[in-house]
């Protein structure tokens, strides 16, 4: 069982959250219930996710939650560029988001590697 609290991966993946809900708070209100709705959900999942795995009982139950953390990462990433293909926020907008993201994913990718020789 490890603090999620003090997880870096855990402190930033609740940075991107938190601007997910700033930068969809300005969508059109017809969006509501769409795809500013489905970002908050994605966005919510990484760092509920990461806690998640890391409250289980064994190493391997926690690399499985970060699986799914990092699907959610995908999955938010998706939904920030097709807001921007929508023209519902700009490329410079999105991009400190995007690369929050990405950084995410690779101390994600990182972290499952250090739980696997454990």
């Amino acid at each position: 069982m490890h603090r999620f609290e003090d997880l870096k991966i855990w402190q930033k993946a609740m940075d991107i959250t938190e601007n997910c809900y700033r930068v969809s708070a300005g969508f059109p209100s017809e969006e509501k219930y769409n795809l500013t709705s489905q970002i908050r959900r994605s966005a919510v999942s990484i760092p509920s996710n990461i806690a998640e795995g890391a409250g289980r009982n064994s190493n391997g139950e926690f690399k499985q939650f970060l699986g799914i953390a990092n699907g959610s990462s995908y999955e938010l990433l998706t939904q920030l560029y097709l807001s921007e293909r929508l023209n519902l926020v700009s490329k410079e907008t999105i991009k400190p988001i995007v690369n929050e993201i990405i950084d995410v994913c690779k101390m994600n990718y990182s972290l499952q590697k250090t739980l696997t020789k454990s």
